[in-house]
């Protein structure tokens, strides 16, 4: 046994070396016939890196290997190439050697592109082989009987038709049987189609496909015969047949059946602009296809295609889901009509009906005219929500739950509509009844539950009857109108109006205006304490409000009535009314949005009987500590003119803010005020901590971050000063610059004023004024003497008396005047 593998294992040895022999003393002979051979059947330029001869290349098979191949296109003047190649294999036999006759049985093109071109006059580039290439030289003739196709890129391109087709082969095999008049080709491989795109409509992008093809070229008659063969494209089966011809205009008579067909197979033929959004669902049971592409297909013509498809009791659902329609029953028909073109086009869907979680559904589908589309289509059923969404895999809606009594019929043409969506031109009818339904929307993370109502469909518009329900712990109701929802929902920049009552028992505004509750994460600015708020564009309404109560930070307010009305992003109101904070409120004013970052709000609001202390509470101390809530009693009553500014988050434009503020307490109480504790060198102590007034009335405004005070008399329980006058500014930097007058009566308690000098006495009144300033900061503030005002009161009392000087020279009584405190410029008050 060892010896007879040593012989034979001596026999392949020598063989090998008598062919490694052969082939290099005839390898110069043999690429000099294949090169004289090859130019007698091209008529291209072909551009050659390295020709070589090779035993071991396609062993068996003796290779004659060229090398940077570059085959220029059949085009005059153009320097394009029809197909390169790192590596070209034209093999034979080594016993052709031997005999002497070499004949080419295989080609070889590995890691390469091969680019099919149709120009705009219908000249092609791939017309390179002479069109009389049965002579010979006897020693060297291409009778190929097979193509290998390794790691190609092939493109084709018509301009003429408006195609293109990309795709590419890691291993394509073509068995080739060529007489003096037919070529007979069976194909057999695997392509990658990137994309076949005709017109503007894109087909089978990103395909894997399985090519078992068996066609027949008549070179005389110019027809191709396609026998019956599969292409399969990732698990769908197409068996086509049928024939071709290409004399003149190319004439098409071709039929096409689904094997094994699910959804895919259906999907694949449709445009990718209306696959794509469906392409991850599966199917499982009956759906069928076959149709049929007939006629001239040319610049100038198209040809006539018709398509049936359907499904039997088939189920179809997403495979990241449980979900699925099941008993699923269609007929469906595509047809591009008469005209063969996009505005003949058809395709109807008939009969459908099929199970969603147990409940039956049923439907058709009209879809005309597709360059000026006309669709109609019907749903009706009893549809669970939360299965629907799951199954469909919206991105705008996370998930839901409830039920919807879906009857609802639509059609119209699709341009018209668009050009004048407001013109009535689509016919809706029919309802859908909302059951208890939840959605937890993409853009909004506090979820919309317990929806209830029911909307009748009228052309554009859709009448709701006691739609309710409830977003976090706000509630709401509506009835009433909404106009142009069919235009809002199908086209952009398009608005919705909406007219209605609204009603609720409860707003909460901290979790509606919360950046946290109303924006996604991925699209917040600030921490989670801030807010966030902005108004569509897209949106209008007119509202006939009645809310029982409402809640922002601190403030809460009741039974809160008015029209409300929303224009491009401006909401307006002539009269909102509602108790608060012990009172009642009337405002009238506007909202203007427009300015995302740049917020007004411009208001007349009329206060009547609040509580002042609650008003400081609620509002937060107005941002100072200088006075706060557990200081001030009274009951307010004002009338308010503001511009208020704020940005997106809320935050106010105190620089903008202006307001004119005419106000009036009654029956007040400033308690434990530290200002006023320093008056303890006139008044007592127990006085001041709880000093009272019957009313207080003055008008203030606010501009540029500061709070203006006019002077104003303040008429309290005090013995010593039972009134006191006030005026300054208060800025919201807390700088405080006040003026004060206190009008001193004689009593029992010693003229503490008399250490800064002597006080002059009014006989008549029998009082003195004392004028002070309050300056500085909340936290760290002086009295001081007033010798601005003091000179003031002088420069007037001088004049005063010159007059009274002359009226006594004339007879008349002088009037007895104020006395005043002669105190040093600068010194301050340090009162115990």
């Amino acid at each position: 046994m060892k010896k007879v593998l040593f012989y034979v294992a001596l026999a392949a040895v020598a063989v090998a070396g008598i062919s490694a022999g052969l082939v290099y003393a005839y390898q110069d002979k043999i690429i000099g016939l294949f090169v004289n051979e090859a130019n007698k059947h091209i008529t291209t330029k072909v551009d050659v890196g390295k020709i070589s001869l090779s035993l071991f290349d396609k062993f068996p098979q003796v290779a004659v290997a060229l090398d940077q191949v570059n085959v220029h296109e059949g085009i005059a003047e153009s320097d394009s190439s029809l197909a390169r190649a790192e590596k070209l294999y034209f093999t034979f036999s080594v016993f052709d050697i031997i005999r002497g006759k070499y004949d080419v049985k295989q080609l070889y093109l590995e890691k390469g592109f091969i680019h099919v071109r149709v120009l705009k006059n219908g000249q092609v580039n791939y017309h390179i082989l002479a069109t009389d290439s049965s002579e010979t030289s006897g020693d060297f003739a291409f009778k190929l009987e097979k193509i290998n196709l390794s790691q190609v890129a092939i493109r084709y391109t018509d301009l003429h038709l408006n195609h293109y087709i990309e795709a590419h082969a890691p291993q394509l095999v073509a068995a080739m049987a060529i007489t003096n008049d037919k070529i007979a080709l069976e194909t057999n491989g695997n392509a990658a189609i990137s994309t076949i795109r005709i017109g503007e409509s894109e087909y089978f992008k990103e395909k894997s496909v399985a090519l078992h093809t068996a066609l027949t070229i008549d070179r005389s008659a110019h027809t191709i015969a396609l026998k019956p063969s599969v292409v399969q494209v990732e698990g769908a089966a197409y068996e086509v047949g049928g024939q071709i011809a290409y004399g003149g205009t190319t004439e098409l008579d071709l039929q096409l059946q689904g094997k094994d067909t699910n959804i895919q197979s259906l999907l694949s033929l449709l445009p990718q602009q209306i696959s794509r959004e469906y392409s991850q669902y599966r199917s499982e049971g009956d759906i069928f296809f076959k149709g049929a592409v007939k006629g001239k297909a040319s610049g100038k013509h198209n040809p006539e295609v018709a398509f049936e498809f359907g499904a039997r009791n088939a189920s179809f659902f997403h495979p990241d889901t449980k979900q699925k329609v099941e008993g699923l029953h269609l007929d469906g028909y595509f047809t591009n009509g008469a005209g063969r073109n996009a505005a003949t086009s058809l395709l109807e869907l008939k009969n459908l009906r099929g199970i969603l979680n147990k409940r039956p559904f049923e439907g058709s589908l009209t879809y005309r005219n597709f360059e000026n589309p006309y669709l109609a289509f019907s749903a009706k059923g009893m549809l669970d929500v939360g299965y629907v969404l799951s199954l469909l895999q919206l991105d705008e809606v996370k998930s839901g739950s409830g039920l919807a009594d879906v009857r609802i019929a639509f059609a119209g043409n699709l341009k018209e509509f668009k050009a004048r969506p407001g013109n009535s031109t689509l016919n809706t009818s029919g309802d859908i009844t909302l059951h208890n339904v939840m959605l937890n929307l993409k853009e909004m993370p506090m979820p919309l539950s317990g929806l209830h109502g029911n909307f009748i469909f009228k052309k554009n518009d859709v009448a709701v009857s006691d739609f309710k329900g409830r977003l976090g712990d706000s509630d709401f109701v509506l009835n009433g109108m909404f106009r142009n929802v069919m235009a809002w929902l199908l086209l952009s920049n398009q608005r919705l109006l909406v007219e209605a009552d609204f009603s609720s028992q409860y707003l909460n505004f901290d979790q509606l205006l919360s950046e946290e509750q109303n924006t996604p994460v991925e699209s917040r600015q600030a921490s989670s304490a801030a807010y966030k708020f902005n108004i569509s564009p897209d949106i209008a309404f007119d509202l006939s409000a009645s809310i029982r109560r409402a809640k922002f930070r601190r403030f809460g307010a009741e039974h809160i009535k008015g029209e409300v009305k929303l224009r491009n992003q401006i909401v307006s109101t002539p009269n909102i009314s509602f108790n608060a904070i012990g009172g009642n409120f009337a405002v009238r004013g506007t909202l203007d949005t427009r300015s995302r970052d740049h917020i007004k709000v411009s208001t007349a609001t009329k206060l009547n009987n609040m509580n002042v202390d609650s008003l400081f509470y609620v509002f937060e101390n107005f941002g100072q500590s200088f006075i706060s809530d557990k200081q001030l009693r009274g009951k307010l009553t004002a009338n308010i003119v503001s511009d208020v500014y704020f940005d997106s988050q809320l935050n106010t434009k105190t620089d903008l803010m202006q307001a004119e503020i005419a106000a009036t307490v009654r029956d007040g109480q400033l308690i434990n005020f530290a200002p006023m504790q320093k008056m303890s060198a006139f008044v007592k102590r127990s006085e001041l901590a709880n000093m009272k007034f019957a009313e207080l009335s003055n008008n203030f405004w606010i501009q540029q971050r500061t709070i203006f005070i006019p002077e104003m008399d303040i008429r309290s329980n005090l013995s010593a000063i039972p009134t006191v006058s006030v005026s300054g500014t208060h800025t919201f930097d807390q700088d405080m610059d006040y003026r004060i007058k206190l009008p001193l009566s004689k009593g029992g308690r010693r003229d503490r004023d008399s250490v800064y000098g002597v006080v002059a006495e009014d006989t008549d009144a029998g009082n003195s004024s004392l004028f002070l300033t309050l300056r500085g900061k909340e936290s760290d503030f002086k009295l001081a003497y007033d010798n601005e005002r003091v000179r003031e009161k002088i420069k007037t009392d001088l004049k005063q008396e010159g007059q009274e000087l002359k009226e006594l020279l004339r007879g008349k009584k002088p009037v007895k005047q104020e006395k005043k405190v002669e105190l040093q410029e600068g010194e301050y008050f340090d009162f115990d």
